[in-house]
């Protein structure tokens, strides 16, 4: 699907492609491209796996929790009995 987007970004149908082929058939003949074809397959599989590294070393390392709020209380005082002299 999202191949068929780019073609069409790119104004490319069925006999453009076919074309394409043919040139690519004459210029490199028929044994030399499964090979042209694996190269380019590698080359696309390194380009996203660097991207993805990438990627992921941009992301910032977890950070650690926050630590617990403690609640600061005021400390309680009792009343003193207060006696009669």
């Amino acid at each position: 699907m999202t191949s068929t987007l780019i073609l069409a970004a790119f104004g490319l149908g069925m006999p453009e492609l076919i074309i394409i082929l043919v040139i690519l058939l004459v210029l490199f003949g028929g044994s030399k491209l499964p090979g042209l074809a694996k190269g380019i397959g590698q080359s696309i599989k390194e380009f996203k796996k660097a991207s993805k590294e990438e990627a992921e070393a941009e992301k910032p390392a977890a950070a650690p929790a926050p630590a617990p709020e403690v609640k600061k209380t005021e400390p309680t005082t009792t009343p003193q009995a207060t006696g009669t002299k």
